[in-house]
Order: structure tokens, then C-alpha cells, then sequence
């Protein structure tokens, strides 16, 4: 790279630029392919893109959603430097996703407001302080019949030992401030002005979501002495989440008869890291949750048409082979390398359990693919105004808007 030159000045005839969305920045921002990797590069005064890349590095190591440091190139003589991150792969920005669909209520909306809510979870039990969270400053990906957000701009963001209550309400206030900006910038790109209102309530909205989700995780209640179910449904409940448990405590409480239950919750990743023992897979925490309950279905369905009753590691080995890796190999060549593969699996399920609701039958799965490929594979990742994005629009959010996630449990 010609870290000599300032970044509006690299060479084009040198390097191989790409021409992406960004939202409002500060600074410029380039993105430079390099081989089969994609980077973002950014120029910063020098004391801002050190501590931006000492947070990034600190993300990193704890495995928490944001774009991934690559490197910092520094220029002390004039005090600037450049911060290259690595391009988060099959990402939106929240004006391209909710563009997609209606900009009011509804399901895919709220999708994304919990999706910053989490996000903010995970950075606050890290010890990290935004400063600035906002839908600019993030990045989305759908997560099987989710979406999670990463952290893309940690420009003001701070590393804690541990935060304060005031720190985390001040954080969540900008969160909220800003939500209420980005959604209404939004409604007003699409002329739609007199959705201001409701643009202030979503945004409010996710303080309350924030505080379900922390009370959540750090709530201790208080149980009869012995009470081991009430233990296990706990542990249940928070491994639904997403998060595995680290360490379990019990404290006699002085009334006598009662203990008070502590847990140490470790990273939302519990399925994630489950489906990848099993099978090898790497994938993010919704899509492994789904893909581990289709895998518990087939093994169920291979038991009951009576095929062997294979053990864990069989039955993994032979859905991977025969469902998942069949299917894979008829959507690859239609949805091309850049849509994530595993995701466009998700979206089969999810399109295999609308046409069998639809029917009143399960419809199978190759039926599904059939038609989800007929449909030109719909995803919110197709570029806009295509006929793919259309498909969307029409059939699928409708499907999602009407139903509830109890729902598609219960039918998958």
C-alpha cells in the first residue's frame, strides 16, 4: 500500500478500488482489494485511529461483533494515520435492510432494534463504552430468522475494567437518540415524514429491550433450597439466548430454606460453538440454532421411518452429507459467491415452512428449494430493484410479518 501518500491520493491505476455504500463518516473511507480480501481503509487524526484500532483489537480478542483490525499505518510528522479493517462479509447497512420492507411496525423492524439493543449487551458486559452507537455506525447481518449487528466505528468507544450504571444509561440514551435520527432520515429518503412519531417510539423502544436483556443476564433470583429444576430452566433459558454458562453458584440465604442463584454467562455463542463441534461448521449464533434443530429433525425423522437410531456424531455426519450439502450444491450457482451460503439454507427452511403452513402439509424439502430458486432466490442482500428484492417484498416479509417465532418452532 502507499501508506506514504495521504488516502484520497492512492493510485487507481495501482490498486484495485471497489465503490461500496458508507454511511455519515468523518473521514474518508476507500475500500482496496487485496488478493481474495476485501479491506476497508480509513484516515483519522493519529490519537483517534490508535485508540479506534486498541478497541478493534480488544473486540477481537473477545470475540465480540465488530469489524475485525487489520492493521494501522501511522504518519507522525503530520499526525494522521490510516486504519485498515477487514470488510465484513454479506453485511448491510441498516438504509439498504429496512429500505427492503415497509419502514413502519413490524416484525423485520423489530428484528433490528433488538438487534442494537444486543449489541450494546455485549459490548456493556465487556467493559466497553460506545460513545456514539448508532445505526450509521453499524453493520447487519441476517442471522438465520434474526439479525445481528457488529460494531463497525469505534472512533469515541472506551475500554472499561467493568462499566458504571450512569455509563451504560448514558450510553443507551445516545443509542436511543440516534435510532430515533437514523429511522427518521430514513422515512424522510422515502418521503414519508409523517412517520416521525413512530420513529421516536421504535427508538424508545430499545431502552426497553436493553433493560429485559440486562435484567435478564444478571438477575439472581432467589430459589428453594434444592429446587434443581428451577436450576436446569435457568440454564435452559439462558442457553435459547445464546449463551453458554461458565459457572454455576448457590448461596444459602440466612432466612434458611433458600439459596440465591448466580450465574456466569459467557459470549452469545452457545449454538454456534455447538454446531461446530458437531459438524464442523462455522456459522453465526441464529443460523446454528436453526441448523441444529433441522439437524435434531432429521435424526428424529431417520428414527421414526425406521433407519438406524444413529448416534450424535452419525447423525451429523449423514445430515451434513445428504441434506445440507445437496442443498447447498443447488443454491450456490444461483445466488453467487457474494450471498453467504449457510444463510441461503436458513432461508429455504424458512421458505419450506411458509409454502407447508400455505398447504397444510409438509411440502418436503426439495419442493422448497424448487420453489424458493423459482422465485430467484429472495434475499434483502439482492441488489435493489431486481427482481429478486421484488420477490421479497411481496411474498416473503408478508410470510413473516403474519406469523410468530412460536410458530415456526413449533412447525419445524
Amino acid at each position: 500500500m502507499p501508506w506514504e501518500l495521504p488516502l484520497a491520493d492512492w493510485p487507481g491505476d495501482r490498486l484495485s478500488f471497489r465503490e461500496l455504500p458508507v454511511g455519515p463518516s468523518r473521514h474518508l473511507v476507500r475500500f482496496v482489494e487485496v488478493g481474495p480480501v476485501l479491506y476497508a481503509f480509513k484516515e483519522e487524526p493519529l490519537a483517534v485511529a490508535e485508540g479506534e484500532f486498541a478497541v478493534l483489537r480488544h473486540l477481537e480478542d473477545a470475540r465480540l461483533p465488530a469489524v475485525v483490525p487489520a492493521g494501522l499505518a501511522t504518519d507522525p510528522v503530520n499526525g494522521t494515520a490510516i486504519l485498515a479493517t477487514e470488510y465484513l462479509a454479506h453485511s448491510l447497512q441498516y438504509r439498504r435492510l429496512l429500505g427492503r420492507f415497509s419502514l413502519g411496525p413490524g416484525r423485520y423492524r423489530d428484528r433490528l432494534l433488538d438487534a442494537m439493543a444486543w449489541l450494546l449487551v455485549d459490548l456493556h458486559r465487556a467493559g466497553v463504552y460506545w460513545g456514539d452507537c448508532s445505526l450509521a455506525n453499524t453493520l447487519f447481518r441476517r442471522d438465520g430468522d434474526l439479525i445481528q449487528a457488529f460494531l463497525v466505528d469505534a472512533e469515541t468507544s472506551e475500554v472499561h475494567p467493568s462499566l458504571s450504571d450512569g455509563q451504560r444509561a448514558f450510553d443507551v440514551e445516545i443509542l436511543v437518540e440516534n435510532v430515533a435520527f437514523g429511522l427518521a432520515d430514513l422515512a424522510a429518503l422515502h418521503d414519508r415524514r409523517d412517520d416521525d412519531d413512530d420513529a421516536i417510539e421504535a427508538a424508545e423502544s430499545v431502552r426497553d429491550r436493553y433493560a429485559v436483556l440486562w435484567r435478564e443476564l444478571h438477575d439472581t433470583p432467589e430459589l428453594p433450597a434444592g429446587d434443581r429444576h428451577a436450576i436446569r430452566s435457568r440454564v435452559r433459558r439462558l442457553n435459547e439466548l445464546g449463551f453458554a454458562i461458565d459457572e454455576i453458584t448457590v448461596d444459602p440465604l440466612a432466612t434458611g430454606g433458600s439459596v440465591r442463584l448466580h450465574l456466569a454467562v459467557s459470549n452469545r455463542d452457545f449454538h454456534a460453538r455447538e454446531l461446530q463441534r458437531r459438524t464442523g461448521i462455522v456459522a453465526l449464533e441464529g443460523q446454528a440454532r436453526l441448523l441444529l434443530n433441522d439437524l435434531a429433525e432429521y435424526a428424529a425423522w431417520l428414527a421414526w421411518s425406521g433407519e438406524i437410531d444413529l448416534d450424535e456424531e452419525a447423525a451429523a455426519e449423514r445430515w451434513a452429507r445428504d441434506v445440507l450439502g445437496p442443498t447447498i450444491g443447488r443454491l450456490a450457482p444461483v445466488i453467487g459467491a457474494e450471498r453467504d451460503t449457510i444463510q441461503a439454507y436458513c432461508d429455504v427452511m424458512e421458505h419450506k415452512w411458509f409454502l407447508s403452513e400455505r398447504a397444510g402439509v409438509d411440502i418436503g424439502l426439495d419442493a422448497a428449494i424448487s420453489g424458493y430458486l423459482e422465485r430467484g432466490a429472495p434475499a434483502p442482500e439482492a441488489g435493489p430493484g431486481d427482481a429478486t428484492g421484488m420477490t421479497l417484498q411481496i411474498d416473503w416479509s408478508a410470510a413473516i410479518e403474519a406469523t410468530t417465532d412460536e410458530d415456526r418452532s413449533a412447525t419445524r
